[in-house]
Order: C-alpha cells, then sequence, then structure tokens
C-alpha cells in the first residue's frame, strides 16, 4: 500500500513539474513574442517585472531584465506562501516562477508583428491559457495569487480591488511609458488575458444545481461519493403529469466538477430531471479544496 501511495505521489510530482515547465514556456512565448514587439505590460507581477526592465534599460549594470525582475519581486511572495500556505505549494510555486524565469531569457524573442493589438490580444491569450493551466493542476504562477489565496482564508473576501488598483498602475505605467494609446493596448491586453483564464480555470465559477428524482437516497450518496458538497432536501414535491411523488435535492457545485456530477447521475439516476445555472453569489459556508 505504501508504495502505491509513493508511487502515485511521484506521478503527481512528475506531472506539476511537466505543468510548470509548460507554463513557463507560455508565459515567455507571450512576453518574447508578442508583449515586448508590441509594447504591451502584462497584469500582476509580471507586468510590474516588464515595468522595472522598462524603467532601469538605460542604467548599464543595474539593469534589472523581466526575467530577474520577475524572480526577484516574488522573493517576499515566496516566504509569505511558506508562512501561510504550507510547504509543497511554496516549492511548486517557486519551480514555476523559476522556470517562467530561465524560459524568458532562454527562448529568445522572434519577431512576427509588432502590431499592438495583435500583440495584445495573442500575448494576453497565450499567457491566460497558461495561467489557467497551471491554476487548474493546483499549481500557483506566484505574485498576487500568492496574495489573493493569504488574504482569502484570513477575511473570506477576495482581492478584487487589490488586483483592479495593481493593474491599473501598470496601465497607467504603460502610458507614461510608451505614450497613452499603449495604455489602452495594455488594458485590452488584461481583458483578453483575464477571460482566457476563467476559460481555462473553471474550478472558481459556481453553478447552482437542482436535481428532481425518486431515488434520493441513491443520488445524494453518489454525488457525495464523487464530491464533497452538502445537499439540501426538499420533500413533498410533486409530479404535475403522473402526480408521482418526487425530491427536489439542492447543491452548489464549481464548474470544474461538472463531469464529477454527470457520471454520478448516470450511475444514479439516469432518468431524474437536472437543471443547472451559474451562480453569481454564495453566502456562507462554501468548501473549497486546499492547494
Amino acid at each position: 500500500m505504501d508504495d502505491v501511495q509513493q508511487l502515485l505521489k511521484r506521478h503527481t510530482y512528475t506531472a506539476k513539474f511537466s505543468v510548470a515547465f509548460f507554463y513557463g514556456v507560455l508565459v515567455s512565448i507571450a512576453v518574447n513574442f508578442f508583449w515586448t514587439p508590441g509594447h504591451i505590460y502584462s497584469s500582476g507581477v509580471t507586468g510590474l517585472a516588464q515595468l522595472v526592465n522598462s524603467l532601469t534599460a538605460g542604467l548599464g549594470t543595474f539593469h534589472i531584465t523581466t526575467a530577474l525582475g520577475l524572480f526577484l519581486i516574488n522573493i517576499p511572495m515566496f516566504v509569505l506562501a511558506w508562512k501561510q500556505i504550507g510547504k509543497s505549494f511554496t516549492v511548486f510555486t517557486f519551480i514555476c516562477v523559476l522556470f517562467a524565469s530561465i524560459m524568458i531569457r532562454v527562448i529568445q524573442p522572434v519577431h512576427l508583428t509588432s502590431d499592438p493589438i495583435i500583440c495584445a490580444i495573442f500575448g494576453g491569450a497565450v499567457n491566460g491559457f497558461g495561467t489557467g493551466f497551471a491554476l487548474k493542476n493546483g499549481i500557483s504562477t506566484g505574485g498576487l495569487d500568492i496574495i489573493g489565496i493569504v488574504l482569502r482564508r484570513k477575511t473570506g473576501r477576495s482581492m478584487g480591488t487589490i488586483n483592479i488598483a495593481f493593474n491599473s498602475l501598470i496601465v497607467l505605467s504603460a502610458g507614461f511609458v510608451y505614450g497613452w494609446p499603449y495604455a489602452l493596448y495594455s488594458a485590452l491586453g488584461l481583458f483578453v488575458n483575464a477571460k482566457v483564464i476563467d476559460m481555462t480555470f473553471t474550478r472558481q465559477q459556481r453553478m447552482q444545481v437542482m436535481v428532481i428524482t425518486d431515488r434520493p437516497k441513491t443520488v445524494i450518496d453518489s454525488i457525495q461519493n464523487h464530491m464533497r458538497r452538502g445537499i439540501t432536501i426538499v420533500h413533498g414535491a410533486e409530479g404535475a403529469y403522473r402526480h408521482d411523488e418526487k425530491t427536489i435535492l439542492f447543491t452548489v457545485i464549481t464548474r470544474y466538477e461538472m463531469d464529477a456530477l454527470e457520471t454520478a447521475m448516470e450511475e444514479a439516476d439516469p432518468k431524474a430531471f437536472v437543471s443547472i445555472s451559474d451562480t453569481v453569489k454564495v453566502l456562507g459556508h462554501f468548501y473549497e479544496p486546499k492547494w
């Protein structure tokens, strides 16, 4: 049994190592192929590293490249993650950021286009997919992610306001350094980046599920065997066509758990009526797995 657990653990580590490398390649493509030629700034710490690179470009030996800046700015984030989140989380975040820094340095820029609109859109899409893919596989890309996780654990609130303020600073910096049209191009890139992350990383998207069934116990057992979710039971419902007795079950899941829900329903009651809708906000306790 211990050998099996060790094998699974080794396989998980190898998979995460590969994901971190893949993210590093994608972020380097975004920076070197699109953002730098188009004078576009990214969001978060990557954007701050680009800004530091621009501001120190004429300082000779004191020039801090985007690759080096990305790693240096993340060092205090590693310390915070080690103390507040966990050692395993910090190690893989460190590996992810290290790969990103190395790949930005190693992969040579290829001039595809200098059109700022194309660079903003495709740079944002490539980086957004890489970030979302890393998050989907349980790896943080560092930077503001760490602050967001710590803040959510401490206060139960997201860091949306901090994100907006930080990224607004990056956009304004693009305007001062390259001209105000580039501030708008950078804002376009941030928007595309955020949308692609949401399309790729679906764990934070919550959905309300209503199940109408005449086999409630079987359905509840099946759902809870496939995922960790509470379920509310409404007894005494009646079908309008045959007037047979039904039970209504309510739960909230993430979009990431959709496949698990479909499998559970197929096993428990394939004939049940299931309605799924997006949830705007959830008050009260909603279980979220730790990193």
